[in-house]
């Protein structure tokens, strides 16, 4: 393909107006249809073929499960099918249900403009950022396509995922103001994304603008609460209207650096969920720690020690103290569990411990990080002159006093509002290590091998071991928390009940240490 005639004539401009833009326009076509151009050559309509219609028959299959599901959960939530019994005493159930539905989808909006904002949301990839960013030219046109693709992708998943919730919370509303709820929910979520990028353009100012678009996402969380009439749809668009006239024009003005680094985020998490890899995706989007994390336990490390099972766990204590993020997920969850604990009208409690099942294995997975840095080196591990099995139960030691803390901060207060006597909290401290144990299993669980020949499933093609690669870890996990469930259920501890703890936490612990 011949090469613009005006970039050959012309290398820019350093006046304030900058280059013309049509010299950006020519170049950015140029570099893109060189792009589509390699892409056809090199694929088949065969292949596009088979690739669409996989994807489709999976999609299919996904939304029909859900579907499924949802409706089901639905008609057992409103016909109280799931028992009658409640977790908690009647008399703690007063937090109003609509009061926590509006908590959580405002923090779903904080999340989605977290994650927008670690992902970029304005980015260039590696060989973009290599051929454009070094051009003095315009950089709006750039990365203005991308940046609106993202915000479309975003607004369309929002929708659809808010759906299913609206379903289940507001069982009573028609279809039309099911969608319509949804609806503006998606346009929150492209909002919230437009916010992240605001933050793009001054990524190391002070944290009032974040703090500020936070407070900016509550009334609109609101707003899907009051679908009954259209205004809540009207205000929301034209907010985001006004929004993106603000935010649209200044997209050229993120610096290259931050371009940059979203793109490598952003590239790294795309290409973790085309590989089904889940630590790769959390090393994705784990923010790295900040500089004064690297004062954390400096007097504990100085200390002298006298083995070097006493140097390695000092070393994993404070690699954890300054590697591993805030606990903001491990409170947000531990809010949602207490939140649904009082709803009223209460949830079955078979709903409610099953929350509390999903937010101990999200918890639990999320304190493995210093796990997942080893794993990348863990041949590391080899050169140290200490058995194996202690090595690993050092690894464990960290994430297993993080759980302990955690199940047991929440069984003490789900035991103070009367869902059982105080022995409840022994078994939740006795279930720490096992769910620590089952952090580290899942953080250092080998990649799925891709040399196998593919088994065919309703969901498409999938490598040979890929669901036992997921659920490495996470099964141990579930089997630490089955015996507290069951205790948090039948509102008593048995002597079997602590007896079972036990074992699934020494088992737990032991497989882990023993693995190879």
């Amino acid at each position: 393909m011949r090469v613009p005639e005006s970039a050959r004539r012309s290398s820019g401009s350093s006046s304030s107006d900058g280059p013309s833009q049509l010299l950006t326009r020519e170049i950015v076509d140029f570099t893109r249809s060189a792009s589509r151009q390699y892409h056809r050559a090199h694929t088949s309509a065969r292949d596009v073929f088979v690739d669409v219609y996989s994807n489709a028959l999976a999609l299919g299959v996904v939304l029909m499960i859900a579907v499924s599901f949802v409706l089901t959960l639905r008609d057992e939530l409103a016909g109280r099918s799931l028992g009658d019994t409640d977790l908690v005493a009647a008399r703690w159930q007063v937090v109003p249900a609509d009061v926590v539905w509006l908590v959580l989808t405002c923090l779903a909006l904080v999340g989605i403009m977290s994650l927008a904002r670690r992902l970029g949301p304005v980015t260039v990839t590696r060989a973009e950022g290599a051929w454009w960013l070094p051009l003095p030219i315009g950089r709006g046109r750039m990365v203005l396509p991308a940046f609106r693709r993202r915000l479309m992708a975003s607004g369309g998943i929002a929708f659809l995922a808010y759906v299913p919730f609206s379903v289940l919370t507001s069982p009573d509303r028609s279809p039309t103001v099911h969608a319509s709820s949804a609806l503006v929910f998606g346009v929150g979520a492209v909002l919230a994304v437009a916010g992240a990028a605001i933050l793009q353009l001054r990524p190391s100012a002070s944290p009032t603008p974040r703090t500020w678009i936070v407070l900016g996402l509550v009334p609109v969380a609101l707003l899907p609460f009051l679908t009954a009439t259209a205004w809540p749809l009207v205000l929301v668009l034209i907010t985001a209207a006004v929004l993106l006239a603000q935010v649209i024009p200044r997209v050229g003005d993120v610096p290259g650096v931050e371009l940059q680094r979203g793109g490598a985020v952003s590239g790294h998490a795309a290409a973790s969920i085309f590989f089904v890899d889940t630590n790769e995706l959390r090393r994705a989007l784990t923010s790295p720690p900040r500089h004064s994390a690297s004062r954390r336990g400096r007097r504990y490390y100085a200390r002298p020690t006298h083995s070097a099972v006493a140097a390695l766990v000092r070393a994993d204590v404070v690699a954890f103290l300054r590697l591993q993020p805030l606990p903001i997920a491990a409170l947000t969850w531990w809010g949602i569990c207490l939140g649904l604990a009082l709803l009223t009208p209460a949830l079955p409690v078979v709903v409610v411990l099953g929350v509390v099942l999903v937010a101990g294995c999200s918890v639990s997975a999320g304190t493995g990080t210093v796990a997942r840095r080893i794993a990348v080196v863990a041949e590391l591990d080899t050169l140290l002159p200490i058995s194996p099995f202690l090595v690993r139960c050092s690894r464990i030691l960290m994430p297993a006093l993080a759980m302990v803390l955690w199940m047991g901060a929440l069984v003490a207060v789900l035991v103070g509002l009367g869902a059982g006597p105080a022995s409840l909290v022994l078994l939740g401290v006795i279930a720490g290590p096992g769910m620590g144990a089952g952090a580290v299993r899942a953080a250092t669980r080998p990649p799925t091998d891709w040399s196998t020949p593919p088994v065919e499933t309703p969901f498409g093609p999938v490598p040979q071991g890929q669901a036992a690669s997921l659920l490495s870890g996470t099964d141990i996990t579930v089997v630490a928390m089955i015996p507290i469930l069951l205790a948090l259920y039948l509102g008593a501890v048995h002597p079997w009940l602590l007896i079972a703890q036990v074992i699934a936490s020494a088992v737990a612990v032991l497989v882990q240490a023993s693995a190879r």
